[in-house]
């Protein structure tokens, strides 16, 4: 079988591991930058599947493009889409009845700072989520008015700040197989006084099994991809008390980096999605 990896990373871990997997079973794993050209793409026959890890304008245009064509591509660039703008996520996820943080939007991170002094601590986020976006905590003014000298023309979203643990619970999907962590949020202080940040602020997160969470969080979690049409995606929650979780964010085609059995997960999944393709193509496949 043939599977595409749309991607500028194809040595980042879980997918050079199912690359290995899939190329030692006999399989030809192919690479598409996500900046290339999507007319050259669908200019030979398609592969028997894509996955689309990267999120850029370009990698979505690529994806759809495919899709025109009678590709597969996991997760779709329609699902893929609806997790980078943080207010239609927030909307989507809050009327499917999902416990979704209260947010708001505001245009710029100048204007929020304009406002004056906040009722209590807030969490600022970029509108659109992308590498490198906004994410901090602001209990003041001051705070607000340092956020809009850096980012004065960001668009942002702003939820207020959940009092928390410090550490948030990060649920992996991989076609309803659940893998789980604890990080340190990145708007937690650090455990050792004057510590060094991680380089993304939070470090690599600290094994959780699946199974120990509650059944309620694990619903949460599987009923994320429901609402969002996504096959393997990440969803961020907090103990918001009394046991209950509180999404935060939701990531299409996350990272998962660290987690025993993803790599096999996601190859499994490319192989029987392809599986699948051949047999509504009329060729089925080994």
């Amino acid at each position: 079988m043939r599977i595409g990896l749309i991607t500028a990373d194809a040595t980042h871990p879980v997918l050079a591991a199912a690359s290995t997997l899939l190329t030692g079973a006999g399989h030809l794993v192919e690479i598409l930058h996500p900046e290339g050209s999507a007319d050259a793409a669908v200019a030979g026959p398609p592969a028997d599947v894509y996955l689309l890890k990267a999120r850029t304008p370009g990698a979505l245009t690529l994806a759809a493009r495919l899709e025109e064509h009678g590709a597969p591509v996991v997760n779709s660039a329609a699902a893929t889409a609806r997790c980078q703008d943080r207010v239609a996520m927030a909307a989507r996820a809050s009327g499917a009845g999902l416990p979704f943080a209260r947010t708001r939007a505001v245009a710029t991170m100048a204007e929020l700072a304009a406002a004056g002094e906040p009722a209590g601590p807030l969490v600022v986020k970029s509108r659109h989520s992308r590498r490198g976006d906004l994410v901090a905590r602001a209990d003041d003014g001051p705070r607000l008015r340092e956020l809009a000298a850096d980012w004065p023309t960001e668009p942002v979203v702003v939820q207020e700040f959940t009092a928390n643990s410090g550490w948030d619970h990060k649920v992996w999907v991989v076609d309803g197989q659940l893998f789980a962590g604890l990080r340190r949020s990145e708007l937690a202080p650090p455990l050792v006084p004057h510590q060094a940040p991680a380089p993304d602020g939070r470090g690599p997160a600290l094994p959780l099994p699946a199974g120990e969470l509650p059944e309620s969080w694990r619903s949460v979690a599987l009923r994320v991809g429901e609402v969002f049409g996504l096959t393997v995606y990440g969803v961020d929650l907090l103990d918001a008390g009394g046991g209950a979780p509180l999404i935060v964010d939701v990531n299409a085609f996350p990272g998962i980096r660290g987690q025993a059995g993803a790599p096999e997960a996601l190859a499994e999944l490319a192989l029987r999605t392809a599986a699948r393709t051949g047999l509504s193509r009329g060729t089925p496949r080994p």
